[in-house]
């Protein structure tokens, strides 16, 4: 059972599957490894906008999502260091939703993608300078299977 019932015998999802119940968790679910790999979108220090030069990374996603409707999307904000917990979780939760926008915009259904804010919990460099912190400053994307 998924999603409030949907039944997917054959782990693809078919016209006849029951939409995606919207209190369902998609961290819950099995986890799509199969999809290739997908690039973190990077942001400028204290923004949430989506850098044009990041448009790319969104777009591969979105076709993505298109193409391979039995997967669902969890974009996870994160932040560097800088800044408070609390605003840091705020800024983290923007930028995730940015990057949900751009993909609904792009044609992706908005009940496909969750998003979450790490804040600065999940570093993907441990560092304490501008060079760690641009690694930082991104949205990851984590593809699960419904």
């Amino acid at each position: 059972m998924i999603g409030g019932g949907a039944v997917v015998e054959d782990g693809l999802y078919n016209p006849g599957d029951n939409p995606l119940d919207p209190n369902v968790n998609f961290q819950s679910l099995e986890r799509a490894t199969d999809v290739g790999e997908y690039y973190p979108v990077y942001f400028q220090y204290d923004s949430s906008m989506v850098p044009p030069e990041e448009a790319s990374k969104v777009a591969a996603v979105a076709e993505l999502l298109k193409a391979t409707p039995a997967v669902v999307l969890v974009v996870e904000g994160n932040c560097d260091e800088r800044g408070t917990n609390e605003y840091n979780i705020s800024l983290g939760e923007r930028r995730a939703l940015a990057v949900r926008e751009q993909l609904i915009a792009l044609g992706v259904d908005g009940a496909r993608v969750q998003t979450v804010s790490y804040g600065e919990e999940r570093p993907a460099d441990a560092g304490h300078d501008e060079n760690a912190w641009v690694k930082n400053r991104r949205a990851d994307f984590a593809f699960y299977r419904r």
